[in-house]
């Protein structure tokens, strides 16, 4: 099923791709992906599964009855999610198509993902049929994605208010964190706001009595000024605050993602960002911090 909005606008190869599964996680990240794409010219795909998860136990049993009930129900979450994505990125030509299938989702999403822009789900699923299509599905994408993964949680951000905060993006002082970088300076370019690159360079809190941390603290303070050498030339209409911590990683982006409209991280790290992303790290980030979330997988 396809449906397309009334203003023409040639798709890009690469459309942003965005779950849902009629949770209002799901309808958040729609708005959300709706705004993104727009501000990126992208075409918006919206896809739902209506396959039944693996070990469910009514599979075997499924009546065609069953199956025509399912896919009338993911057509009703496709409408609203569309009308969602219209009300969102009204007045805009943006070009949008919406898509059920009978694939279980999270091999879905992977396979997609090597052609998309960017996939966005929410944090959490509803329903017992659709209960692994959001939640274990953000996990699975952070990890394993082709392309940048939004994560909306529980807000999508998009209001008047939210719109005009900078854009957050945490730097490990490792290759890894240059894509992340990358993407945070055009998002925030493309959203004409500041960007806070913040730095975390212990992974203790509190007070530690070590001799030598000013001399650390002008180390990690020149790594963070290399790491973002260059891009303020790329995108001079950015203005950059840069956030020194002596902090645990998570806990600081965390604290800090409340003054922003978006935060944007790398898959994992190492030093500072030890562990970001992975286990019970990535939990913490992607189900505590109130605004969307970013990560962006090393190529």
């Amino acid at each position: 099923m396809t449906e397309n909005s009334t203003a023409h606008v040639e798709p890009p190869d690469r459309p942003i791709v965005v779950a849902v599964d009629g949770s209002a996680s799901s309808y958040h990240a729609a708005a959300w992906a709706a705004a993104d794409a727009a501000l990126h010219r992208s075409r918006l795909h919206i896809v739902t599964s209506v396959a039944v998860p693996p070990g469910f136990g009514l599979g075997a049993t499924l009546t065609e009855s069953d199956i025509e009930w399912l896919r009338k129900d993911g057509e009703r979450v496709l409408t609203e999610a569309a009308r969602v994505a219209r009300t969102t990125a009204t007045g805009e030509a943006l070009a949008i198509s919406t898509e059920s299938t009978l694939e279980p989702i999270i091999p879905d999403l992977l396979a997609r993902s090597e052609h998309a822009r960017m996939l966005v789900v929410g944090s959490r699923g509803l329903g017992a049929y659709r209960r692994e299509l959001l939640g274990s599905v953000s996990t699975a994408m952070t990890r394993h994605a082709h392309c940048p993964v939004a994560v909306v949680r529980s807000t999508s951000a998009t209001d008047a208010f939210s719109a005009g905060k900078p854009v957050l993006v945490g730097v490990d002082g490792t290759d890894n964190s240059v894509p992340a970088i990358e993407v945070a300076f055009e998002e925030a370019a493309r959203r004409k706001v500041g960007l806070i690159a913040l730095h975390a360079w212990s992974d203790s809190s509190g007070i530690d009595l070590v001799p030598g941390w000013d001399a650390v603290g002008e180390r990690e303070d020149a790594l963070l000024a290399e790491n973002l050498a260059g891009f303020g030339e790329r995108y001079p209409e950015v203005p950059v605050r840069r956030v020194l911590v002596r902090d645990r990683p998570v806990r600081s982006l965390v604290d800090q993602s409340d003054e922003a409209q978006l935060l944007v991280v790398g898959s994992h790290g190492r030093g500072g960002f030890t562990g970001m992303l992975l286990g019970s790290t990535s939990a913490a980030l992607l189900h505590t911090s109130e605004c969307p979330v970013i990560v962006v997988r090393q190529s």
